[in-house]
């Protein structure tokens, strides 16, 4: 069993509550560019949430989560889209010769609805792929090569169409957002703050059914999927739930990071980036939920200051991180604090511990029986 799954109840929430602190007091003593990049990692470590229910307690290795991040982003730009050009036919249509309104554009006009067309559509798309796949028992390194392949897919497509999708160069030139500017500072700390408090919302909840039955049976469809079945129990419903699940919280990732990154393309929903999101949950560790965040948010961290210091050089250096804490710590950071901390209860434990004299000992019954006893 991974890392944190044998911490008590009280420490994940102190846990939870010092880390929400932290980032809440983060404005304080950030500049506007970098708590901007905070507020962009916190997006991350929603959608590093989502894997790690999928992957570190399921069992399901989905190296295509890129699409659903993608689908809730481009669901949300299309809104602010429509609101910088006015209601009216967006630039990059006319420059590409769409002279109206496409219809699966048109109910974008609304933020409501786009927001939550944001965390359907990845659902719906989850719910079909999960559906074929799990009720034919396609898993492990098939089911991952098929995710990929659904990231092909997609990123074709959405390049393919460039009237419709602004081909290779994405969406982006957002001004408002609910009538508000999002290049006012006051704006951005305001984003800033609802990320916090959505990734706080969503790692209690994401604790609350990890420690519960379902998370249990989840944890027991990882391990021997065939002997729940045996159990009476149908792994292919709990697999499609935690899996529309997850990309739901991928979904909600792509809202937050359009809304302060300002951008979405295609580059940003391909294979490299869905390699990196398993990355994030792998370094900070699988099974644990607070291992995705922590791991979310020191790998983009470092791959920032890494890129703006060694513009050559970073890719190599992550990839050298992530083979030295892979032998290093193979339950990630977050396992290995656990382990620590545990074998430190053990110790602490162990000195508290009085020593008995082996008369009291005997006297008890716990002593092990001599010769003559015997």
């Amino acid at each position: 069993m991974y890392g944190m799954l044998s911490i008590g109840g009280k420490y994940k929430l102190v846990l939870t509550a010092i880390l929400l602190i932290a980032l809440l007091a983060a404005p304080l003593l950030l500049s506007e560019f970098r708590l901007g990049l905070l507020g962009k990692f916190l997006a991350f470590a929603i959608l590093a949430i989502g894997l790690d229910l999928i992957w570190g307690y399921t069992g399901i290795l989905s190296l295509g989560h890129g699409v659903f991040f993608g689908l809730g982003a481009y669901a949300m730009a299309m809104h602010l889209k429509l609101a910088a050009s006015g209601g009216e036919l967006p630039d990059f249509m006319s420059w590409s010769g769409v002279e109206t309104l496409p219809w699966f554009w048109v109910p974008f006009h609304s933020a409501g609805l786009a927001v939550l067309l944001a965390i359907a559509i990845p659902v719906l798309a989850a719910l079909l792929i999960g559906y074929f796949t799990f009720r034919n028992r396609i898993r492990g390194s098939f089911f991952s090569i098929l995710t990929q392949a659904t990231v092909i897919i997609a990123v074709t497509l959405f390049v393919g169409q460039q009237g419709y999708t602004g081909g290779t160069n994405g969406l982006t030139n957002f001004s408002t957002f609910l009538g508000f500017s999002l290049s006012d500072p006051v704006v951005k700390r305001m984003l800033y703050i609802a990320t916090v408090l959505i990734l706080g919302l969503v790692l209690l909840a994401s604790l609350k059914l990890a420690s519960g039955k379902l998370g249990n049976i989840l944890i027991a469809i990882r391990d021997a999927e065939n002997r729940v079945r045996f159990l009476g129990y149908n792994p292919v419903t709990y697999k499609l739930f935690i899996y529309c699940v997850s990309a739901a919280l991928a979904g909600i990732a792509g809202i937050l990071f359009v809304l302060q990154e300002g951008i979405i393309s295609p580059a940003q929903m391909g294979i490299v980036p869905s390699i990196e999101m398993v990355l994030w949950v792998a370094i900070g560790g699988r099974g644990t939920l607070f291992g995705a965040v922590i791991g979310a948010l020191l790998t983009n961290t470092a791959k920032t200051t890494l890129s703006e210091a060694y513009p050559e050089w970073w890719p190599i250096v992550i990839g050298a991180l992530f083979i030295i804490a892979t032998m290093l710590l193979p339950q990630g950071i977050a396992g290995a604090l656990s382990g620590w901390i545990q074998r430190y209860r053990v110790q602490r434990g162990n000195r508290r511990q009085p020593v008995r004299p082996a008369a009291a000992l005997a006297s008890s019954g716990l002593a092990e029986p001599g010769p003559e006893q015997s």
